[in-house]
């Protein structure tokens, strides 16, 4: 007669915190403030493109050889992809599986009455498709150089301008900014209440915070193209 070996596993702590909603929550707040890490430095790194082509692709060639001789050449920039998809991926599924608890939660009645979202959730929603397909199409103009004609592999300030030169790319730039500006502002205050930031007399300097992260962001990131447009940079 066999015998069962089976043993009753519990749920790990990570587990059951990511099936909750509380859980959810916080990793879209960690993985969000990961991501607005990156950006505040991606976007302090886009304006040396003001300080000529030298120092942009000076700048450039440096971020690949970060941690050396301790890390190999790149293997930093890899580092922070990696992270960075991590961290993308753990949003975009929280964000989802959110959404969707919270239709079903929602009586039959209640949302024959609300057929229309809220202003935030809509932004929130329709804001992170439109930023995850222009992470794609970045990744393809200015990283992998495949929809970007005029790139040349080893020289990123005269890609950034060739990508610009064009309407197309500079629109799709323009829209996604300005999108990553509003998810930024009310994402941040997201956050802040998820992680028990929101106590009495913080709410107005928070809110003062987000709006100024995302207007200094959006204005920061948009500088480029439009001065390439202007011929500014060139």
């Amino acid at each position: 007669m066999a015998l069962d070996t089976r043993t009753d596993r519990r749920p790990s702590f990570a587990g059951v915190l990511w099936r909750s909603t509380v859980g959810k929550k916080t990793a879209m707040a960690v993985s969000g403030i990961v991501m607005l890490l990156y950006l505040v430095a991606h976007m302090l790194g886009n304006l040396k493109i003001f300080f000529g082509a030298l120092d942009f692709n000076g700048y450039a060639a440096w971020l690949r050889t970060i941690g050396e001789p301790f890390l190999h050449h790149e293997w930093f920039l890899w580092i922070v992809r990696v992270v960075l998809v991590v961290a993308v991926v753990t949003h975009a599924v929280a964000a989802y599986q959110l959404s969707r608890r919270d239709t079903a939660a929602r009586p039959t009645a209640y949302s024959h009455r609300r057929r229309r979202a809220s202003y935030a959730t809509r932004t929130m929603r329709w804001g992170g498709v439109i930023l995850g397909l222009f992470i794609v199409w970045h990744i393809l103009d200015l990283t992998t150089l495949t929809v970007n004609p005029r790139a040349e592999s080893g020289h990123p300030y005269e890609n950034a301008v060739a990508s610009f030169s064009t309407w197309y790319s500079a629109t799709l730039y323009l829209v996604a900014m300005l999108a990553l500006g509003l998810h930024i502002r009310h994402g941040f205050w997201s956050a802040a209440q998820t992680l028990g930031a929101n106590r009495p007399g913080l709410d107005r300097p928070l809110k003062g915070l987000a709006n100024g992260l995302a207007a200094l962001l959006t204005l920061g990131f948009i500088a480029v193209p439009v001065s390439v447009l202007t011929g500014v940079v060139s």
